[in-house]
This record gives C-alpha cells, sequence and structure tokens, in this order.
C-alpha cells in the first residue's frame, strides 16, 4: 500500500496580527504621520468623489476609500529611492509615496499641510480631472498617475499590467548595486492574472528584491473573491514559488507597516521577494460615489460591519490613548486639509455662467491645448545629434563577404563591451552556444551577467524589460524566438511599452528593444510563421525597423539601441544563413531612422518591399529582363519613420507602384501603406498602386499548402506581367 508523507513549503506563510503592544512600541512621530496621511488621502479621494458627483471628472474614478490603511501601512517604511506602482485604483498608494517623498518628518506634533503637499495633492486633482497641470498633463487621469521624481513608477488600468514592469524596476536596482525595492500594488482579480504569476515566478528565480502587496478587497468590480478562487487567502499563492508570504489585517495600520519592515528585511538583504496580503474593503462601487449595495451584489450589512473598523478611527483611537494628539488638534488637521482641498478646487474651477447656484466647469485656462495630443508619442530623435550615419555605398572601412547571423551576434559583442548598460533576455539565449539561431553566440561566456535566460513567460520577461527601461540605468534587448510570440507578450508590448511614454505626459524615454523573427517558409505551421508588421506597425509609439543585408544590421541595430523610444526588430530566418556585405571590423556606425535604401534603379516601375523579399523582387526583374524598376527596400515600417522622401521620388519618376509582401493578406503591411501612398501621390499615379501578398489562410505545416500560403519570386513575376508598365 502506498504511504503518503506529508510536503511542506519552502517558504514562510504567515498571518501577522498586530497587539497593543505593537501599537505602543511604534514611534509617536510614526503614527502622528500615519494619521496625517491617512487624512489627507481620505479627504482628497472624498473631495473626488464630490466632483465626479458634479459630473466635473471625465472618465472613471475608482475611490480608495476604505483602504487607506493599507497603502499608509506599506508604504512609510519605504525611502524615496524605493518605487511603487499600482492599479486603476491606486489615488491611496501614489499619495502615499509622493507624501513620503516630500512631507517634512513631525517633531512632536501632527504634520502640517507644506506647500510641497499641497503642491501634490493639487497635482493630483489636476490630473485625475484631465488638467494640463496634472502630474501627466491630463493624460493619465485617475487610473495613470505616475511622479519618477517620488518613486512613483505608474498607477496602470491593465489589470495586473503593470506588475512585470515593477519586477523590471527590482532588477535594474539590483543590478545597479542598490539595496532599494520595488513595491506593486493589485487587487484580488489581478492574483489570477497570467502576467502576474509569470512575474511571481520570474521574480523568485531571478530573486529579485519585488513585494508583491495584494489589496484583497473580496471584490472584482461585483464578483466575490470566494466565486473566482477556490483558496480566498491570496497570499497562499506565494508557497508555489517558494515566496514567503504574509497576510494582515489591512485596515489595521499598524499591523501592514509591522509586515512590510519585515518583507523589507528580506528584500533588501538579497533574498528575492515577498508576498502581502492586506484585507480591505472599499467603501464604494468600483467605479463613483455609490455603495456596492446600491448595485445589489452587496448588503448593507457587510458595508456597516467594515466600516466599523476603519482605519482612521482605529489610529485616532491609538492616537488618543498614546496622548500624541489632541481632540482639537485632530479636528484642526481634518479642516486644515479639507480647507486645503477646497482652495485647490478653487484654483481649477469656477461658476458655470448661466447655471444654477453652486454649479462649476473647469476653467478653460486649465485644459491641455488640443495641439497637445500628440505630442511625445515617441522622442525627437536628438540623440543621435554628432551620431556618424553610414551606408555601404560610401563606406570607406574595410568589408568583406560576411554570413547575416554571424553579423548579429558580432555587433552585439562590440556594443555589450562598449556599454555596459546593455542586457539581452530571452528564452535559451544563454544556451546552445548562442540561442536557437546563433544571435548571442559568445555573450553569455562574455557577460554571464547581462544575457538572462528567461522561463517561457513572455508576458513576464517583456514587461520586465520595459521596467528596465522606463528605469532608465539600463538598456534592454528582448528576444522573442519567433514573431508570433509578440502575441503571448501582446499586452505589454502595445498596452504598456508602447503607449508608456505618451500615456504618463511624453516626457519619459523608452529605451526598449524586442528582436525577432519571422520564419515563413520553415514549415513550423501556423503558429510560428506570421509576418508581424501590419500589426506592428498600428501602434503609435513603437518603431519598427527590419533589416536585409549584414551592413545594414550593424548599423540598425546600433541606431535601436540609441534611441530612446521602443525599437522592434524584425528579422527573417532567410536571411540569417545568407552571406552579404559587411563590415570586418567597423561595427561603430549608425544608418539614420526613417532612411530607406534603393536596391536597384529603373524607369518604369517602383517595387517597394522589406526583409527577405526585396531579393525576391530583384530575383523576379531578373527573370523577366524587360522591366526596369526602383526597388526599394523600406528598412523601417512604422508609420513615422516611412521614408516618403525616397518613395516620392521614384513615384514622381516611374509613376507606378507595386508593393511586394511575404505574409498572409489579414495582416498586410502593404494595405495601409498603399492607401497612403494614394493619398499622397495619386496624381502622380499612373494606375492603382498593385500589391502582392500572401494568401489568406496562415501558413500550414504541409510543404505544399505552406508554399501556397506565402509569396515568393513567382508571384512578384507574375503580378509584374499582369500589370502594364509601358
Amino acid at each position: 500500500m502506498a504511504t503518503h508523507h506529508r510536503l511542506r513549503p519552502a517558504s514562510n506563510w504567515v498571518e501577522l496580527r498586530s497587539t497593543r503592544a505593537d501599537w505602543d512600541s511604534v514611534d509617536g512621530d510614526v503614527l502622528r504621520q500615519m494619521l496625517s496621511h491617512l487624512l489627507w488621502i481620505r479627504s482628497f479621494e472624498q473631495y473626488v468623489l464630490e466632483l465626479s458627483g458634479q459630473g466635473l471628472i471625465h472618465g472613471p474614478v475608482h475611490s480608495s476609500i476604505g483602504q487607506e490603511g493599507g497603502a499608509v501601512g506599506s508604504v512609510l517604511p519605504l525611502r524615496s529611492d524605493d518605487v511603487v506602482n499600482g492599479s486603476h485604483r491606486g489615488h491611496h498608494q501614489f499619495l502615499a509615496k509622493a507624501f513620503g517623498h516630500v512631507a517634512e518628518p513631525p517633531a512632536g506634533a501632527l504634520p502640517g499641510i507644506t506647500p510641497e503637499v499641497r503642491t501634490v495633492l493639487q497635482r493630483t486633482l489636476a490630473e485625475i480631472c484631465g488638467l494640463a497641470r496634472g502630474f501627466c498633463h491630463g493624460r493619465g487621469g485617475s487610473m495613470h498617475l505616475q511622479w519618477h521624481e517620488a518613486g512613483a513608477i505608474g498607477t496602470n488600468a491593465i489589470v495586473g499590467g503593470g506588475v512585470p514592469q515593477a519586477a523590471g524596476y527590482a532588477w535594474a536596482q539590483r543590478q545597479a548595486g542598490t539595496d532599494a525595492v520595488s513595491v506593486t500594488y493589485f487587487g484580488d482579480g489581478a492574483v489570477n492574472i497570467g502576467s502576474v504569476l509569470e512575474t511571481f515566478n520570474l521574480a523568485a528565480a531571478w530573486k529579485l528584491p519585488i513585494c508583491f502587496f495584494i489589496e484583497n478587497n473580496r471584490y472584482a468590480v461585483s464578483t466575490h473573491v470566494e466565486e473566482a478562487t477556490a483558496e480566498p487567502r491570496l497570499s497562499a499563492r506565494g508557497l508555489g514559488f517558494n515566496i514567503p508570504s504574509w497576510r494582515v489585517d489591512g485596515m489595521d495600520t499598524v499591523a501592514v507597516y509591522l509586515a512590510m519592515r519585515e518583507a523589507l528585511e528580506v528584500m533588501r538583504t538579497g533574498n528575492g521577494p515577498t508576498i502581502i496580503e492586506a484585507d480591505v474593503y472599499r467603501y464604494f462601487h468600483q467605479n463613483g460615489p455609490f455603495p456596492g449595495s446600491a448595485f445589489g451584489y452587496r448588503d448593507k450589512s457587510e458595508e456597516k460591519a467594515w466600516r466599523d473598523r476603519d482605519p482612521i478611527e482605529e489610529m485616532e483611537r491609538h492616537v488618543l490613548r498614546r496622548q500624541l494628539a489632541t481632540e482639537e488638534e485632530i479636528v484642526a488637521a481634518k479642516a486644515d486639509i479639507h480647507a486645503t482641498m477646497v482652495e485647490s478646487g478653487d484654483e481649477l474651477f469656477e461658476p458655470t455662467p448661466g447655471g444654477k447656484p453652486g454649479q462649476r466647469r473647469i476653467k478653460a485656462s486649465e485644459w491641455p491645448e488640443p495641439s497637445f495630443v500628440d505630442v511625445g508619442i515617441r522622442g525627437d530623435l536628438s540623440e543621435f545629434e554628432g551620431v556618424r550615419f553610414e551606408e555601404a555605398e560610401t563606406f570607406t572601412g574595410t568589408t568583406g563577404t560576411v554570413k547575416f547571423i554571424d553579423t548579429v551576434s558580432r555587433v552585439m559583442l562590440r556594443r555589450m563591451s562598449e556599454d555596459e548598460s546593455i542586457v539581452v533576455m530571452g528564452e535559451d539565449v544563454h544556451k546552445l552556444k548562442g540561442g536557437t539561431n546563433g544571435a548571442t553566440k559568445d555573450l553569455p561566456e562574455r557577460f554571464p551577467a547581462r544575457v538572462l535566460g528567461t522561463p517561457i513567460s513572455e508576458n513576464a520577461f517583456v514587461g520586465l524589460g520595459g521596467g528596465i527601461a522606463l528605469d532608465g540605468r539600463f538598456k534592454p534587448v528582448v528576444e522573442l524566438m519567433y514573431a508570433d510570440f509578440m502575441w503571448v507578450a501582446a499586452d505589454q508590448l502595445f498596452n504598456q511599452v508602447a503607449k508608456a511614454r505618451h500615456m504618463f505626459g511624453g516626457g519619459a524615454d523608452v529605451p526598449f528593444v524586442l528582436r525577432s523573427k519571422v520564419a515563413t517558409g520553415t514549415g513550423y505551421g501556423s503558429q510560428h510563421m506570421m509576418d508581424p508588421v501590419g500589426v506592428l506597425t498600428t501602434a503609435a509609439g513603437l518603431r519598427v525597423v527590419a533589416p536585409t543585408t549584414p551592413f545594414d544590421y550593424v548599423g540598425l541595430l546600433n541606431t535601436a539601441l540609441r534611441c530612446k523610444d521602443p525599437v522592434v526588430i524584425v528579422e527573417h530566418v532567410d536571411l540569417y544563413n545568407s552571406s552579404g556585405v559587411g563590415p570586418v571590423d567597423d561595427f561603430d556606425y549608425h544608418i539614420p531612422v526613417g532612411k530607406a535604401a534603393f536596391r536597384r534603379r529603373g524607369d518604369d516601375l517602383t517595387v517597394i518591399s522589406y526583409l527577405s523579399m526585396v531579393a525576391r523582387c530583384l530575383e523576379a526583374l531578373d527573370d523577366i529582363g524587360s522591366v526596369q524598376a526602383d526597388v526599394i527596400d523600406l528598412r523601417w515600417l512604422d508609420r513615422a519613420s516611412v521614408d516618403w522622401a525616397t518613395i516620392e521620388e521614384s513615384v514622381k519618376k516611374t509613376n507606378n507602384v507595386l508593393i511586394v509582401e511575404q505574409g498572409a493578406q489579414g495582416t498586410s503591411y502593404g494595405g495601409w501603406l498603399a492607401d497612403e501612398i494614394q493619398r499622397r501621390l495619386f496624381d502622380w499615379l499612373d494606375q492603382p498602386v498593385q500589391r502582392v501578398t500572401g494568401a489568406e489562410a496562415s501558413p500550414s505545416i504541409s510543404k505544399v499548402l505552406e508554399r501556397a500560403a506565402i509569396a515568393g519570386a513567382e508571384e512578384i513575376v507574375s503580378k509584374i506581367r499582369e500589370i502594364r508598365v509601358d
């Protein structure tokens, strides 16, 4: 008969409860600071709900009233160089971190509202109202609050979306040799999100100094936690990842404070991540000024039971009991913060002309200018001032015939030797003598601490790379083994990395590089062979580059690494084993952003393509012989970087255009490009822009069906013969 041996988790999982002795042992000035911050946050949130009820806030307002104890208790032990991010319900965490950065320490009395605290309150209020003086100049609103200087790295409207980025900051802090930590706040709903669980695993495997702070307020909108999971004690998740975990009453500010101090001891001493689950309660509905009972998913008796345990009232009782402040002083502190909020509102709002008594509107002078709408989608490329640009035709260095994939690894070796901030990460990049294709050859041996083999967790490590980029001290080069895997990491790539600069006001650099390959024609089937360009280039904020020759790869990778915008480098397996002209020993030049290249000149037709299809175009023209065409290798594919000067020069000469791509019709890049050419150059065209694409279906495993699904030289020849270019 089988025997059973009880297994025990490798890490501790404890419930921490404070005692009266704990309350008495906390320094009096710490309790005074806690009470002040709790009062400031509560009054701020009450005022915001009042404005929401008056229709003065456009968009959602996710109130944190009732949850202030978890934020204040956990943030107070942090330093300014520690960072926090949060979810859509993050006003309290943001304010607590900002107060910790600017507020003067107590000195035997309740802290007063200094000009610096007043500024934080007003700028946060302005941001939530969508106004120009807000921290993100009105773009962030209630859900995207960021003040990098204070260590508040951004709240996030995607549930669980900010968690991988917080891990990226934690990696950067450790790599920089500091003992600073990262704290990422999220709710019970996010605990079941894949990116969160992926980041638990990655952070534990790499021993990153990050605290996963779970605000368990029982409800994901209206769904109770016990409906969503069989284990509602959410800190139990830590056991499966060997992460020490604490469960604590989040209405007890001191208990949270003690738990965070214990967690900080683990993280600051290099022992990896921690989890704190704080049981809290939001007094209001998911969004707006009404309680949850108004929507029928919880009852008033439940709400009253939690309100009877209000964290501010408990803090007041202990402050009075210890004679750290008088009732009169607390009343005066409440009046002071209320007056501050009213004064802040008076600066932003004015009576509505002809409106009802008390009706207000936002002052016209407070709105952002409409012309600001697209400012900061990407940078101004000023980082390239004084940089040496080269093209193969004018290059004076030594060149030779080199293998494409060898050039990839050689230029990376050069850059990592010269720049200690570059870090490479991805699946198997540290193994197989250069990863699955040889792109990281020799790098793991030379830079073992900067070539990071990741778990198969694309959401986690792409987001972690995004966090590293936003931190600013290091430059991540993230490799995805196949371009199709971008859609596994789509939230982090499209919702986070691509939008970060613009969403948070336009001022944050995002020096992030993603490398991936198109594997069309390799027999790997529908989920490994897509061309992602048509979708990638719809994302404002991403720059997309497609190197075709070894020479170009060197210059374009150097440009991508210098660029302060996120750059996706799309490669093709057909090119990896090809050979062409490339540098022998000069790997330090750049190729400008937004510069295409002519691969052939002719007067009959303009052929536009990218990646391996450029060679197929040349092959097709050689086969036909009678058609003389300009062949343009786009190189830069994103809409902001397309070389319209080169396209215009050619079209005005040939008056005919053929766009050639290999991939499926549904994700076609050429559809947009054809439309834009016709919009810009209609008067110069003798006929509509013609196109060659793959079939409607994704390529299949069958060699015959795979070939039928993709375009090649034969399809180009057929199309050129079909159209008249004489």
